[in-house]
């Protein structure tokens, strides 16, 4: 990196320069406050500070050490509140193809194996529960950011503050941002525990599996287009080779998981920041929330660029689906509470040697007609758990 970006980035994690951070937090208040005397006509110009002073009157009752950290986790809050956003979002068009996808019967696979019959709605809505879950560990991992240290001052015994600025300053931050802060219980505790960024990286890294496992699961199911799983169809985005005419890549999926192992790396860096602090401050806090925004900034343009180019144009391969379904073998496991395990065995056996389909061995061994066969055929029937007659 070259000019302002890189000398921005040196700063960030150059620390332990504390006065520098809190200047910096506070370089617009003291420039405004220069404009507001020289408009009064007072006779005070710039640079005449025993009138106004960085230090004695703007940075009055504060230290580095509680203003930046709860600048961060007001910025951290407000990045959260987008990457919900976002997810909410993704959830909806996961929950969307679901309903599309609700009658479309499928074979699941474990293993990479197949497996039982199951719907393509079923699979896309277990995408969406699992977005939402992560939801809320993010709302609760956001409820513990919300707590700050502002008054704490050096090490959270408020030296150079007057009684009740805590108490005082927190509510007031709070009406005037929006982000409901609340004050920490023991500000001592509060300037050197870094624990809620930990919890938060933890989430986000959580996120990031849950999401970069979905998107491997779409990357699968969209293999092909002749020589792999080729459920579904993925909106083409890009051409995928100079060199091989035609190919298209799941390029959108890619970002995703791509994005989550940055993510899982931050939360390593995170992690090794955090237990670093020695006794009343932890000096690197800078690097936990340039990297929190990091991951935040980036989950959140993941998210959206997922739902929009990607899930939302998703079609279902018909026609290889059924005709996989009509083929498989492994339907006479969906078949066993109605004609029993030892008649679907000796289906499932005499299938694969023949390489007849179920409904044809079915049939001929004068175990269920074709056309009761296909009477089972149907969602309701192989996708849930069986009504029993008493």
């Amino acid at each position: 990196m070259t000019g302002d970006a890189s000398r921005i980035r040196a700063v960030a994690f150059r620390t332990p320069l504390a006065e520098k951070r809190t200047a910096g937090l506070n370089s617009p208040r003291i420039a405004r406050g220069r404009t507001v005397l020289s408009n009064c006509h007072r006779g005070h110009g710039r640079g005449q500070y025993a009138h106004l002073h960085p230090n004695d009157h703007v940075n009055a009752s504060q230290s580095t050490n509680d203003v930046y950290p709860t600048a961060l986790r007001l910025a951290a809050w407000i990045g959260i509140d987008g990457l919900l956003a976002a997810m909410a979002e993704l959830r909806g068009a996961f929950e969307a193809k679901a309903a599309e996808f609700a009658k479309v019967l499928k074979i699941g696979r474990t293993q990479l194996q197949d497996a039982v019959p199951m719907t393509l709605g079923q699979e896309f809505l277990a995408f969406a529960i699992m977005i939402g879950e992560d939801e809320q560990r993010l709302r609760e991992a956001r409820a513990l950011i919300s707590e700050v240290n502002l008054g704490a001052t050096a090490i959270g015994t408020g030296i150079n503050a007057p009684a009740g600025y805590a108490e005082m300053v927190v509510p007031l931050l709070a009406q005037v941002s929006g982000v409901p802060v609340v004050r920490a219980e023991n500000l001592v505790e509060a300037t050197q525990d870094t624990g809620s960024f930990v919890q938060l990286s933890g989430v986000l890294k959580r996120v990031a599996c849950k999401l970069s496992k979905v998107c491997n699961d779409l990357r699968l199911l969209s293999s092909g287009p002749q020589a792999g799983f080729g459920d579904i169809r993925l909106p083409p985005r890009q051409a995928g080779s100079s060199i091989m005419p035609g190919k298209v890549n799941p390029v959108i999926p890619e970002v995703m998981n791509q994005v989550a192992f940055e993510v899982i790396g931050n939360d390593v860096m995170i992690t090794m920041a955090s237990e670093a602090g020695q006794l009343q401050l932890n000096a690197f806090e800078p690097i936990m929330g340039y990297a929190i925004h990091k991951s935040l900034t980036h989950l959140t343009q993941a998210c959206k660029t997922l739902r929009v180019n990607c899930v939302q144009g998703i079609q279902a391969n018909l026609d290889l689906l059924a005709r996989r379904v009509a083929e498989s073998v492994t339907l006479v496991t969906a078949l066993n509470p109605i004609i029993g395990y030892e008649k679907a065995a000796l289906i499932a056996k005499t299938a694969l040697a023949s390489g007849g389909t179920i409904a044809e061995v079915a049939e001929s061994l004068g175990i269920m007609g074709r056309a009761e066969m296909n009477a089972l055929l149907v969602p309701d029937k192989l996708t849930q758990p069986v009504r029993l007659v008493a």
